[in-house]
């Protein structure tokens, strides 16, 4: 079956639910994506399981998209390993009381995923019935993947790419950007600045002081080579060089020459 057709089977058993058909990008990977109201979550999800033309044996993830005054987007997604095809579910509920029906009892599988998305997302999932901690530990407050949740590492450290203290002396002429979730200084402390930064930003100036230049040894100017200390003659790293005759001196006197004749006046 073609996505399109996937959908279009999936509304027509939803009915006369006012489910919503289309195809998720992706080419020749595109799914085939269904809305459906809270109410009928789990109905869509037993339909897809249950259906022989759909047949989606296999439960693949399920978690959770932050839409911000419209609510969350629940989102899961199964597979037929029969007949090699997808659907891709989707339901949303408001942000004031995020809770949709848990479908562990259809796809046993879907439990982790709905700790998970109820950790990271405060999204609730009526009949679970075990929603406990999965990945934070018990007394972290807040849910991570919610878009005002404030991430304080960002808070703690400049962003983006700010030099570490010692990396460089000399100073930026970046205005200091402030990413998405982080709150202005005053409404989360003070947001600090690498030390010598120019340009207008936010937070105090000054941050922490580079390493001193004293700690380091000095570097040559370009171009410039140090002495070489030269070497003694007759050191352990070579023979030592021969005599050399002075400038303006007589010649250097050798062997004496030797004598190859016999005490008879011949030749050896």
């Amino acid at each position: 079956m073609t996505p399109e057709e996937v959908g279009a089977r999936l509304v027509a058993l939803l009915a006369p639910v006012a489910a919503t058909p289309s195809v998720s990008g992706g080419q020749r990977y595109a799914r085939a994506t269904v809305d459906v109201p809270p109410a009928s979550w789990p109905d869509a999800v037993r339909a897809a399981r249950d259906d022989t033309e759909l047949a989606c044996d296999f439960f693949d993830w399920l978690s959770a998209v932050d839409e911000l005054a419209e609510g969350f987007d629940v989102v899961a997604h199964l597979w037929s390993t029969r007949l090699r095809h997808g659907v891709l579910l989707r339901t949303r509920v408001p942000r004031g009381t995020p809770t949709v029906a848990s479908v562990v009892d259809v796809y046993p599988g879907a439990a982790w995923h709905e700790r998970e998305t109820h950790e990271m997302f405060g999204i609730g999932f009526a009949g679970h019935g075990e929603l406990r901690p999965l990945l934070l530990p018990p007394e972290f407050e807040g849910h991570p993947l919610r878009k005002e949740f404030v991430l304080a590492s960002r808070v703690a450290k400049p962003w983006p790419g700010a030099k570490e203290p010692g990396e460089s002396e000399a100073g930026g002429g970046r205005r200091p950007i402030r990413p998405p979730g982080v709150p202005a200084p005053g409404e989360w402390g003070t947001t600090p600045t690498p030390a010598g930064a120019g340009g207008v930003g936010e937070g105090p100036r000054g941050g922490t002081p580079a390493r001193p230049a004293g700690e380091r040894p000095a570097r040559p100017a370009p171009g410039a080579r140090p002495a070489r200390t030269p070497r003694p003659a007759g050191t352990a790293d070579g023979p030592a060089a021969p005599d050399q005759p002075t400038p303006g001196a007589g010649p250097v006197a050798g062997p004496p020459a030797r004598d190859d004749r016999t005490d008879d006046g011949g030749t050896a």
